[in-house]
């Protein structure tokens, strides 16, 4: 049987724990330091949407940011970057961390989800091509990696360029 993972939003003390695994599941610092830029930038920043999944014992081992990007003038959600220990990988943590990450979402009201990732991951929470809904990106990017998700029936997805918080550079 596999491990039970626990889902909860961050607290201070996961901040160092977050970087270290953003540290461990990527071959440079740019995730890790994208997610302490985002952290600090109020315009980015939503309170509750930076979701960790530990273990029995509390150990966080995966982690899930959503911030505030828009889509044209419309509010949206980022979700970006997503990060699991290499050890722990491929072991439903990750899963944890971004199905708590867009409940938690949906609980404060947010309509839209983008993502910019393998497009053979993220179809399994909803997410489909953005092009499909006339989304796009001011780069150039391979078409199917860039999806989106509405949280709401009531509220389809806009059409439009996706604008990134500053941290991103896109």
């Amino acid at each position: 049987m596999g491990t039970i993972w626990f889902a909860r939003a961050e607290t201070s003390a996961d901040i160092p724990i977050i970087r270290d695994i953003n540290l461990a599941a990527f071959p440079t610092t740019a995730e890790a330091d994208l997610v302490d830029s985002l952290r600090a930038d109020p315009t980015a920043w939503i309170e509750g949407l930076s979701l960790v999944a530990a273990d029995e014992t509390g150990r966080p081992v995966g982690h899930a940011l959503l911030t505030r990007c828009h889509i044209d003038t419309t509010p949206a959600l980022c979700l970006a970057p997503c990060a699991v220990r290499p050890e722990q990988q491929q072991t439903g943590a990750g899963t944890a961390a971004i199905r708590a990450a867009l409940a938690a979402a949906r609980s404060l009201g947010e309509r839209h989800v983008v993502v910019l990732g393998h497009p053979a991951y993220y179809p399994r929470f909803g997410f489909t091509r953005a092009s499909d809904h006339g989304i796009g990106l001011s780069i150039d990017i391979p078409d199917d990696a860039l999806m989106a998700l509405s949280l709401d029936a009531g509220h389809p997805l806009p059409s439009g360029t996706v604008h990134y918080a500053a941290a991103f550079g896109i």
